[in-house]
């Protein structure tokens, strides 16, 4: 245990923020560097190395918290740095990204403030960069086997990770210009810098893993053709179909899907662009999604320049504490201020668009919403609370509704869907295709990127089965785990 008295004598504190009018006007993450070092191990002093310690169950990887967090309060950042990718290859993209439900399983959390977990994560790890403790780790042998990987999103480049460290020669095939999937495209600069991205595709290419970009499997290269070329295939193309809205005025110009806008405001940041075709600058914005992805296109369009930002949800306001159908450990529904949302704008709740409006040119100039409510466990629409708000830029952020079959990969491979849309596998990942196997958004459907992470980690398990007969690979997700959803 790091500190017996830990929990009582020290509050709780979070990394800081940078001030608002100063990063939003840049793409830098918005936390202060070096904020977390000198607090740190008091932090995770406060893990009170728990008996049956809940937070392991609130993490799809299983990490080792109370041990991390051990060697962190005593600043053992080598030991700590161990101990965290014995079950999770990128925690610094979960340290930055995950919305932490280890945090709302922490058994300090039914009656105080959690353990600050996600950012004792992201200081090991950026600790274990800095010292020069993550170093390429390359099979001591070859097997012979090969492997292709259907993209390089968070699931894909775990597989490729841990398949190509039990000794198999692994190509990640990614139809972008550049590797990393929505983590690259999808997620803003501000939340995470993509240097993370690249340094950890140097680590992989130096320990064997190949990549082969602006590739699309179905498309550019024929998937039935690819699988008699490779011993085995792992897809881990994620859930990419975006969730439509399909209302009077949809075809104006100015309404997009959030993933048309997000990646050309990450293409201006690589230097592809000198400004995205698609700008909030001096526009009024609509957001429609309150989730994550809705946040990231309020904190997009704050550096745009936006006049005016505004995040539609249909659902009514979370609250601010547990209600009695989320106890705890469960992951509850909360009323969440992320950083996009302090740097401005409005956030209204209990709506939903019943059409747009634009002008001459048929560009989106108004966006008309009426508040709904829920009658009888139906949302229903509450007549005279029509109105209408300035629009013109909107975006989509409402979700993923399954796998892209446009491009021809599902057909020509021959994958059986489940009845979500998603590809069908069993508890090996695999599907119904003979040593082609499925991990990620792409068989479980829209989900967080520790899911991606621990699918990828169990999907290789059972890819180096299929390919050995044997693993010793480790695989943080049980059968009976497969249907939980956070």
């Amino acid at each position: 245990m790091a500190d017996p008295k830990g929990f009582l004598t020290t509050g709780r504190e979070v990394a800081q923020t940078r001030p608002v009018d100063e990063r939003v006007k840049d793409w830098n993450e918005v936390y202060v560097p070096g904020s977390l070092l000198p607090i740190i191990s008091k932090q995770a002093g406060r893990c009170m190395d728990c008996g049956i310690p809940f937070c392991h169950q609130g993490c799809p990887l299983g990490n080792l918290i109370p041990e991390w967090n051990d060697y962190a309060y005593r600043e053992d950042w080598t030991a700590a740095s161990e101990r965290l990718h014995a079950t999770n290859n990128f925690p610094e993209f979960t340290g930055r990204l995950c919305p932490a439900p280890c945090e709302s399983a922490c058994v300090l959390g039914i009656n105080q403030p959690a353990v600050t977990i996600k950012n004792v994560e992201v200081s090991i790890i950026d600790q274990a960069w800095d010292r020069g403790d993550v170093t390429p780790q390359p099979p001591e042998r070859l097997s012979g086997k090969t492997v292709a990987v259907i993209g390089s999103g968070p699931a894909g480049l775990a597989a490729a990770q841990q398949l190509t460290r039990a000794g198999h020669t692994v190509a990640v095939y990614e139809r972008a210009d550049r590797i990393g999937g929505l983590l690259r495209y999808g997620i803003p600069e501000f939340k995470m810098e993509k240097s993370h991205i690249n340094r950890r595709i140097e680590q992989m290419r130096a320990e064997g893993t190949k990549f082969r970009t602006e590739v699309e499997v179905g498309k550019d290269v024929d998937a039935a053709k690819l699988r008699r070329r490779y011993d085995a295939v792992v897809i881990a193309a994620g859930a990419t179909v975006s969730r439509d809205l399909p209302v009077p005025g949809r075809e104006l110009n100015g309404v997009h899907f959030a993933m048309e806008y997000l990646p050309l405001a990450n293409k201006v940041q690589e230097g592809d662009l000198t400004v995205s075709p698609i700008t909030a600058e001096g526009k009024h914005v609509v957001v429609i999604g309150g989730g994550d992805t809705g946040a990231d296109c309020v904190g997009t369009a704050h550096r745009q320049g936006a006049l005016s930002v505004t995040q539609l949800e249909i659902m009514p306001r979370p609250g601010e504490d547990r209600n009695a159908n989320q106890p705890w450990p469960t992951f509850p529904m909360l009323y969440k201020v992320t950083s996009a949302h302090e740097e401005g704008g409005d956030r209204i709740y209990s709506v939903s668009t019943t059409h747009f409006e634009g002008d001459e040119e048929g560009n989106v100039q108004s966006l008309h919403l009426i508040e709904v409510e829920f009658t009888d466990g139906k949302l229903e629409q509450k007549p005279g609370t029509e109105r209408t708000i300035p629009a013109q830029l909107v975006t989509l952020a409402m979700g993923f509704t399954g796998t892209d079959q446009a491009n021809g990969l599902v057909q020509q491979f021959g994958l059986d869907l489940d009845a979500r849309g998603n590809i069908a596998r069993d508890d090996d990942y695999a599907t119904n295709v003979g040593g082609v196997f499925v991990a990620g958004d792409a068989g479980r459907g829209q989900s967080l990127i520790v899911w991606a992470i621990a699918e990828g980690r169990s999907a290789a398990r059972g890819v180096d089965r299929f390919l050995t007969g044997a693993s010793a690979l480790p695989s943080p997700i049980r059968p009976t785990d497969r249907s939980m959803m956070v």
